[in-house]
């Protein structure tokens, strides 16, 4: 009897103190929130008020216990297996609501999943102080970090709520088209800020575009000098789009009849390479270098593409060497860039991307390039495999 008496008091001091733990993760995670947070507390109020009953409770319970050293006399105390239990299942209905409410979040402004829980909980309840929500900024997007606030002319203050500058993690700047106000909820003016940023970008790409008009005649912004005056991404994609341009002019003439056409253009893009290296060769700050280091990467690219062309005499724009090439094109009216690939089509996002440098792009870049678009057009995903340290 002596024997069996103690399994059940053993059994029920493994048991309790098992559900006990428990208990002790899920008020510790939830107790913050539900206490500190004011935009929890006004949003799940009824849940809140469930929290608040289960924390006096595990609270007295916990200020019992320091009177008790024995643990198998605090354990054995009559219903309190049951109590603990019953915390565990109030807590989880809170810990559910509360997923279901960032849930919504979540779907209000989808860039919350890149972000930890106790990061988003953070944000939703500091949303109306805008300058705390700037640490977070860099898990949300690809390059953006941060946002310079405006000051006030007359005070010299800075605005807490009106940004119009964007600041890359890489330290690129770009004024804002407009100066962006954070009100109202996180989730809605993080959602514009998207827009804003996009916005912007188009904006700048246009001017871009209209100014790179004139690289062969200006001798005030030439190709050389105009690709200091724009964002990296801006002047990584107007290239794109005069070199697609250009090529495809050069191979429309070349089907005419001309038939030095491509190889003119291939010369030219030799000069322009020229002039490239010639700047890398001088003093730069690391900024410019980066893009400068950048723009010759995918010039030479360009080029190799060229030279294929006049060494395998292509007919047209029709051959297939051109159409696998990634190419883009600009279209005016409504400032978008159409992408196309073989018979993939895309538009440009305008996701920010900063000043980041990328890697030499080889054939075998140009065939992953095909493979990862085909398998888009067909609605699946890809991914490169290889051995480590291959530039996958």
């Amino acid at each position: 009897a002596g024997v069996e008496e103690w399994q059940v008091k053993l059994s029920n001091v493994q048991s309790t103190i098992g559900v006990w733990e428990k208990v002790s993760r899920s008020w510790a995670a939830l107790e913050s929130i539900f206490l500190s947070s004011a935009d929890i507390r006004a949003s799940l109020s009824d849940v809140t008020k469930i929290f608040e009953g289960i924390d006096a409770e595990f609270k007295a319970m916990m200020q019992e216990s320091c009177t008790e050293f024995n643990v198998i006399a605090a354990c054995n105390v009559d219903g309190k297996e049951q109590a603990l239990t019953e915390m565990k299942k109030g807590l989880d209905k809170c810990q559910r609501a509360l997923n279901e409410y960032l849930d919504v979040k979540k779907a209000i402004y989808p860039r919350f999943y890149f972000v930890s829980a106790v990061a988003l909980l953070d944000m939703l309840a500091n949303g109306t102080n805008p300058r705390k929500i700037m640490p977070y900024l860099g898990d949300c997007y690809d390059a953006l970090a941060n946002l310079i606030f405006i000051k006030d002319e007359a005070t010299g203050e800075e605005s807490n709520k009106t940004a119009d500058i964007m600041v890359a993690k890489d330290r690129e700047r770009i004024p804002m088209h407009e100066p962006f106000t954070m009100e109202g909820e996180v989730e809605l003016y993080l959602n514009r800020l998207t827009d804003a940023m996009q916005v912007t970008l188009r904006h700048q790409m246009l001017k871009g575009i209209e100014d790179g008009v004139n690289w062969e005649t200006s001798e005030e912004l030439p190709r050389h000098k105009w690709c200091f005056k724009y964002p990296a991404q801006v002047v990584l994609t107007g290239s794109l789009i005069y070199w697609t341009e250009e090529t495809e002019q050069a191979l429309e003439e070349l089907e005419g009849g001309k038939e030095d056409a491509v190889k003119l253009t291939y010369q030219n893009s030799l000069t322009r390479l020229g002039h490239l290296i010639q700047l890398v060769l001088g003093e730069l700050t690391s900024g410019d270098r980066c893009k400068i280091i950048t723009f010759i990467t995918m010039d030479v690219h360009g080029r190799d593409v060229l030279k294929l062309m006049v060494d395998s005499k292509i007919e047209g724009p029709g051959a297939f060497m051109w159409q696998q090439q990634l190419r883009f094109y600009w279209e005016h009216d409504v400032m978008d860039v159409n992408i196309r690939i073989c018979d993939f089509k895309t538009k440009y996002f305008y996701e920010w991307t900063g000043n980041v440098g990328r890697l030499v792009i080889t054939a075998l870049t140009d065939r992953c390039y095909i493979t990862l678009t085909m398998g888009l057009r067909l609605f699946l995903g890809g991914a490169p495999a290889g051995p480590a340290g291959t530039g996958k």
